[in-house]
């Protein structure tokens, strides 16, 4: 019952950028982001960032698990699945353990798909001396 609340909990969109909103900086979040504006900055979370068709990232992104519908250019280490959807543009790097690429997505970028890649939350602890 637990881990049904948890997964329930990740997949729930707790924040959104609009369609014509632009922000520029750090985002971390719990629960699940979808961007369908404009991002510039560093992403942190161990859960879901969804970017749909008219969004566009430019980042360094470390989370649970991403969907790129929209447009991503930069670094993407995720946790457990990278996703890019018939529609997605990325181009970068992309360090996970899985990789799913649909036919028809536009992918420019050095891939790695790593047995693990540790959490977001624990490259914090590691930097702070916790």
């Amino acid at each position: 019952m637990k881990d049904k609340r948890k997964e329930m909990e990740d997949t729930k969109i707790t924040g959104f950028f609009d369609n014509g909103t632009e922000f520029k900086g750090e985002l971390k979040f719990k629960g699940s982001f979808r961007i369908d504006g404009y991002f510039q900055g560093k992403i942190e979370s161990d859960s879901m960032l969804i970017i749909g068709d008219k969004g566009k990232v430019e980042a360094e992104a470390h989370v649970g698990f991403i969907i790129i519908n929209g447009e991503f250019k930069g670094n993407i280490k995720a946790v457990e699945k990278v996703e890019i959807n018939s529609n997605g543009r990325v181009t970068g790097t992309i360090l996970t353990p899985k990789l799913v690429v649909e036919e028809g997505a536009y992918l420019e970028a050095n891939c790695q798909t790593a047995e693990q890649v540790p959490l977001p939350s624990a490259d914090l602890k590691e930097k702070s001396g916790k």
